[in-house]
């Protein structure tokens, strides 16, 4: 979980997950969203990667990213899970 939330530290890999969240791209089509250079953007993406938080897929000579839905879902339900035990340790008057 560490490096999810490493991943998502950054406005960067936060704004190329919102554009995956619409269609699996390219890295050439992703840079295209970005004004910065091509290694800090594959560095972005390989700690998207490392957090589990897109998958790669090899079609001819391009990669194509996309969403890892079952890491996001993973991530969602440990918030979920945390804000369940916060709303009963209210209710408890703890």
């Amino acid at each position: 979980m560490d490096n999810v939330f490493k991943a998502l530290s950054d406005k960067n890999r936060r704004q190329i997950l919102k554009l995956l969240r619409k269609k699996d791209l390219s890295a050439g089509e992703i840079a295209e969203h970005f004004d910065i250079s091509k290694p800090s953007l594959s560095h972005h993406l390989n700690i998207l990667k490392q957090a589990n938080l897109v998958q790669t897929e090899r079609q001819g000579q391009n990669i194509i990213y996309s969403l890892n839905t079952t890491a996001i879902q993973e991530l969602i339900s440990w918030i979920y899970d945390f804000k369940e035990k916060d709303d009963s340790n209210i209710k408890n008057g703890g």
